[in-house]
Formats: structure tokens, C-alpha cells, sequence
């Protein structure tokens, strides 16, 4: 990890399209801006845990679930 000092005002820069500029420093919380490209997506890191969280859960599939959904399918099957 890059570990770097900056004051309010200055910034990083990150590959050739994004820019991390220090806002304001106060009351023990740094503000910062971010540009970069509209098709970059940016998270705050809990707000991304929490997709990632959302995602996994989306994948868990309960096989009870599973076999209710498919006697759902086939009575509307055969009810064609």
C-alpha cells in the first residue's frame, strides 16, 4: 500500500485519468474529490463490501427454494 501526505488542496494522481484532490481537512475527517471517467465506477468501501456482500447472497441457492420453484414451473407448464 501507498501511504502518502498530502494538505488540503493537493492531490494524486492515478494512470493518466484520475484525479484524487484533498478538499478539506476537519474535525478529525478528510473530504476529497474524485475525477475520473464517467464509466469508472466509484464506491465508498462500505457501500462496495455491501455489493459484493449482496452478490455472494444472490448465488446462495436453498434447495428447498429450488424444488418449490420448479413444482411452480411445472404446474404453469402444464397447465399450457
Amino acid at each position: 500500500m501507498l501511504v502518502l501526505t498530502r494538505k488540503a488542496g493537493e492531490g494524486i494522481i492515478i494512470g493518466d485519468d484520475i484525479r484524487i484532490t484533498v478538499v478539506e481537512l476537519k474535525g478529525g475527517g478528510v473530504r476529497i474529490g474524485i475525477d475520473a471517467p464517467r464509466e469508472m465506477k466509484v464506491h465508498r468501501q462500505e457501500v462496495y463490501d455491501r455489493i459484493l456482500q449482496e452478490n455472494k447472497e444472490a448465488t446462495q441457492w436453498n434447495i428447498a427454494d429450488l424444488d418449490a420453484l420448479s413444482s411452480i414451473l411445472n404446474v404453469e407448464k402444464d397447465k399450457k
